[in-house]
Order: structure tokens, then sequence, then C-alpha cells
């Protein structure tokens, strides 16, 4: 094959997850062109990643130039071999099929089997053809053997650009982070909706664990949508070693510079969740409406904690009752599983330096 154009995830978490297919296509394919299809606002997870010849940036709503018409002829010109579909929409089979691609594989869901090539690949589903939680993982490196892969094993894996660790370095230089035996970092948001949020108070009381009992600096990450939240976690800390990026430039590029050269995560089950886990920092994740059978990814720095509630999980985005499944989870309790996890995985000197 010369040309393989890989249709990314749509969620920033699931892009880190389909890492392992998209390296495994590109060790048995090392002379292939690959070209990834994906949202802009994912794009930059990849960003530093050794893998495509280019990035094609596909969105309706976009400009111009990224828009279905545009990008399928913009394919029909590259003359695609293969598709590989990470995500399970009509219009990714749809945009594979008009841009021309010789191949298209993904899962025969929504209606768009006639789309794909054989084999078609489908879901795992109990004796009533309901969809049972399993993890993506999986499934994208289902995707990947159906193209020829090898096994593909379950490590994620990023990259940072200049630019990342740029910007790292002034968040290092700014808070004095390097003056700290340990930094641990916070990610209160979910942009899947509110359900996930642990609430603010209790970020706030770990964070005053962590520095009163491990000597840590806590930094405190946000998204654009939640500079607030991690500006009131903060300051309710009342602690000079407790710090936030609400006031900085956003990026997911800093995310990935800052967790890179962190020696913890807490954060709820996000994007910058699998961020930490590709490289290999290890990860509490706090889990309340969703299962964690969805995005176990078998990474084996990580604490997963969740209360069983009689109403969950739910897999809503708001929760209609007291969100019991989040409001449940002690400080004392994550606490106990971040301090065990800074123990055991203690942060490389070549890492800490950035």
């Amino acid at each position: 094959m010369n040309r393989i154009a890989l249709f990314l995830p749509n969620w920033v978490g699931d892009v880190v997850m389909a890492t392992p297919a998209v390296r495994a296509v590109r060790e048995r394919y090392p002379a292939a062109d690959l070209l990834a299809v994906c949202k802009p606002y994912v794009a930059d997870v990849v960003a530093g990643a050794p893998w495509f010849r280019d990035v094609i940036r596909f969105d309706k709503g976009g400009p111009p130039d990224q828009r279905f018409w545009p990008v399928a002829r913009r394919l029909r010109a590259e003359k695609i071999d293969a598709a590989l579909l990470f995500p399970n929409s009509f219009r990714a089979a749809l945009l594979a099929r008009v841009g021309g691609c010789g191949k298209v594989i993904g899962f025969r869901r929504y209606g768009r089997g006639l789309l794909l090539s054989s084999p078609r690949l489908t879901a795992t589903t109990d004796r009533w053809g309901r969809f049972v939680p399993s993890p993506v993982i999986d499934d994208y490196n289902r995707l990947a053997v159906a193209l020829g892969t090898a096994a593909t094993g379950h490590r994620m894996e990023l990259f940072t650009t200049p630019a990342d660790e740029a910007a790292a370095d002034a968040v290092w230089q700014r808070f004095g982070l390097g003056r700290y035996p340990r930094v641990v970092c916070l990610n209160p948001g979910a942009a899947f909706g509110a359900a996930k949020f642990w609430p603010g108070d209790s970020y706030a009381a770990l964070a005053r664990m962590l520095v009163q009992r491990t000597g840590a600096g806590v930094l405190v990450l946000c998204g654009p949508a939640e500079r607030d939240l991690a500006r009131r976690i903060a300051e309710s800390c009342r602690s000079p070693h407790v710090f936030s990026l609400a006031d900085s430039a956003l990026s997911l590029g800093l995310s990935k510079a800052v967790l890179r050269r962190a020696d913890l995560l807490v954060t709820t089950d996000s994007g910058p969740r699998h961020f930490a886990a590709a490289f290999d920092r290890p990860v509490v994740t706090l889990f309340g409406p969703t299962h964690i059978e969805w995005t176990e990814t078998y990474f084996s720095k990580a604490i997963n904690l969740q209360k069983r509630v009689p109403c969950g999980p739910c897999q809503r985005r708001v929760c209609p009752l007291d969100h019991r499944c989040m409001t449940g989870l002690t400080p004392d309790e994550v606490f106990a599983a971040a301090s065990g996890l800074l123990t055991r995985h203690p942060l490389p000197e070549v890492r800490r330096a950035g």
C-alpha cells in the first residue's frame, strides 16, 4: 500500500487510545504515506508524532477547505489505497467512499455496512443485541489487525513539539515548580458533562493533603471553559504551593508537555488521563457516571476509583439526582491512592529536567 488514510476518533482521549493501532499500521507499512483525517480540535493530540505525512482537518462547520466536498477531493487527489475508520459515524464512511479510498475498514454501525469493505467488523453485544461495555482500545486494535498488522499491544504513545516544551518550561519557571521534590497535577474538568466532575472542595482538600503530607507542588490544569473552576480550586486552598493554569495560554500541547514531566495526575475520566498514561506517568482516575470498561487501557501505573451506586454507571452527562457516585469519593481515599503511586513510581531525573 502506498497511501493510507487514518480517520482519527472525535474525542481527545480516544485519539490517544488509538495510538497503538496507528503505530502498528506505521510499522506494518513503513514505506506508505499515512494521512490523518480528523476534527481540528484533536489535531494537536498527535502533533509531533513521526507517523503522518500530513494531517487533513475535516469539520462540517469549519472553514470551506475543511468541509465534506473539499476534503473528499483532497482524498481523491491523494489516491488513497485504504482508509481506517476509528469513528463509527456514517459521515466518515461516506467521506472515505466519495474520496475514492480503495479499501474502507470500520465497524458496521449506523447503517453504513454497504460503504465498508470486507471484513466488516461488528462490536461486542450480548445475546439480545445490546452493546456490552468493552475496551475501545481493543476495538481500535481490531481495526489495525483487519488492515494486516500484527498484534498491536496496548502501549499508548504521544509526542511533544519544541513549542510545547517551551510553554511548559515557562509554566515551571513562573511557579517555581523545580523547587519541589514532586509535582502533582489535578485535572478537574471533563468535556463530557458535569456528571463527571468531582466537587471543587474535594479537589482543594486533596491539594492541601498533597502539599502538607508529601511536600509536593500542585498544579491545577484546565481547558478554556474551565478556567474559573481551576482558579477557584487553587484559590480556595489558601496555599502558596498550589497553582493553576487558569491565566495561562492554554493548548493541548501545553497539557501534554506539563504531564510529561509531572510525577502524578489525579483526574476525571477525560482526555488528560490518557495523556499521562501515554507518557508513562502514574494516574488516578475518578469515575462516576461512566463505565470503566469502555476506557480500560491496561496501564499498570493507573488506579481507577469508582463508587458502586444503585443508579450507576448511568452514562448521563448531567446527574438528575444527588451526584452520589462522585460525592461519595472522599479526599482521603483519593490521597491514599495518589500517595501509593507516588511511592511506587518516582519520576526519572531525566524527565524531571524537562
